[in-house]
């Protein structure tokens, strides 16, 4: 059996997910995705006069990584230009990625290992 191959996290590049739909509010961003994946149980399970959809208000903080979320760029990238942002403050490397994992187990995000 082959070795498992490691995979660096800054290489990676995070994606929407295609349920999240986000607006701006003022200086922050509110995510919005569906109470449940399929509609018949959005039908059925949801009480009349509640929202088929939860809502997450993003911090600054969040919200300058949300921006930078587009597809192209990787981790190492999205780290980078958050440096003024963050004003080079100690650790916000780490903290950007903990973030980061931390959407993708959410599901707010998918993480795409680069094909070389």
């Amino acid at each position: 059996m082959a070795a498992k191959e490691k995979i660096n996290l800054l290489e990676v590049i995070p994606c929407r997910s295609e349920h999240i739909t986000a607006e701006r509010e003022g200086e922050t961003i509110v995510l919005s995705f569906p109470r449940f994946k399929y509609p018949w149980m959005q039908r059925f399970l949801v009480p009349k006069g509640m929202s088929k959809e939860l809502h997450v208000k993003l911090e600054e903080h969040g919200t300058a990584v949300w921006e930078l979320i587009d597809g192209k760029r990787n981790v190492r990238e999205i780290i980078e230009k958050l440096a003024d942002h963050f004003q080079n403050e100690e650790g916000y490397e780490s903290r950007v990625s903990a973030y980061l994992s931390q959407m993708q187990k959410d599901g707010f995000i998918k993480l795409v290992i680069p094909v070389v």
